[in-house]
């Protein structure tokens, strides 16, 4: 796929990609390893790239997982890709993740009578990036943090702008829609209700806001650990405990503005308390962009199995070799 395919893939569910198969000549690959080796860092560079780049399978689970990375596992994550210690990555260490994410792939490669070129044959425009054409450039962990946080920023940045129009600020009711976008709960249409009755009419959230909600929701495992820490086991959590919980796993605050349309929405019987239990079981939906959602139909519905079933056996394929990821 191309580094565009990749961002319409998280952004399927409201935007409309006509996919279409493409021969490349090697002139045309040159060309875009080109592009990827002298590209500069940045917030815009995937939609920079567009589709002149190449982007394979692996490389594709791996994105993915970058997406729900919290900063905290960056340097963890560096540490596994740094097989030999020296505090940098070089291009076969790179490759030997690929080849764990990969194992489920190569296993029913094995099962067919086609023949296939394995990722490592192929030159990619993430790996031109990393290391350079000829795959000679050592990655720093300076440049694999920034990269994370890039790509995380312009996933956001895309977010944003699809949720609010193009505008520079965001209608709160707009950020409810963002926030139960994904959500399959049960309480799920109680939810909707609530952003229709309580959320008031001309109120906007920042981009800044958005961005902070965004960090928030890739430390969810350290607020539910920090949540137990301050509150009473299964106990309801009101507004202030839930603030103090988000500054302990992410050092920063959510504005007034984001709490009171959080707790808006998911206060189900209007004592300003949230489950957070049921809270975080949302914001995991949210997170993972309804690949957890079962019973999907269509052509939507089949790209999310697809997501869902790719990346579920690339992180069990993780978790077999102790990987971060």
């Amino acid at each position: 796929m191309t580094p565009r395919d990749f961002l319409f893939s998280v952004m399927l569910e409201n935007v409309d990609r006509k996919l279409e198969q493409k021969v490349l000549s090697k002139q045309e690959v040159d060309e875009m390893l080109d592009i990827a080796s002298n590209a500069e860092a940045g917030k815009n560079l995937f939609r920079s790239f567009g589709d002149n780049g190449l982007i394979s399978y692996t490389e594709y689970l791996f994105l993915l997982t970058i997406l729900t990375k919290p900063h905290t596992g960056f340097q963890i994550a560096f540490k596994m890709l740094d097989v030999d210690g020296n505090e940098h990555v070089e291009r076969k260490e790179f490759l030997k993740l690929k080849n764990i994410i990969g194992k489920k792939k190569e296993k029913v490669q094995k099962e067919t009578s086609h023949k296939h070129f394995s990722d490592d044959d192929v030159n990619t425009t993430l790996q031109a990036f990393f290391f350079g054409k000829m795959g000679k450039h050592k990655l720093q962990y300076k440049e694999f943090c920034r990269f994370m946080e890039d790509l995380q920023a312009e996933v956001q940045e895309m977010e944003f702008l699809q949720f609010s129009k193009g505008m520079d600020t965001m209608r709160r009711e707009d950020f409810a829609e963002w926030l139960l976008h994904y959500t399959n709960a049960e309480d799920n249409e109680a939810y909707w209700e609530n952003m229709r009755k309580r959320i008031p009419a001309g109120q906007s959230i920042s981009f800044e806001e958005f961005k902070s909600f965004c960090l928030f929701t890739n430390n969810l495992e350290d607020f539910a650990f920090s949540v137990k820490m301050i509150s009473e086991a299964n106990r309801p959590i009101g507004m202030a405990e839930f603030k103090r919980a988000v500054k302990i796993a992410t050092g920063h605050e959510l504005s007034e503005n984001v709490l009171d349309t959080v707790f808006k929405i998911f206060d189900l019987d209007g004592d300003n308390c949230l489950s957070h239990k049921e809270f975080i079981g949302v914001m995991n939906d949210r997170i993972l962009r309804g690949l957890k959602v079962q019973h999907q139909h269509g052509i939507t519905g089949y790209w999310r199995c697809v997501k869902r079933e790719t990346l579920k056996g690339a992180q069990e394929a993780l978790r077999q070799t102790g990987s971060p990821f």
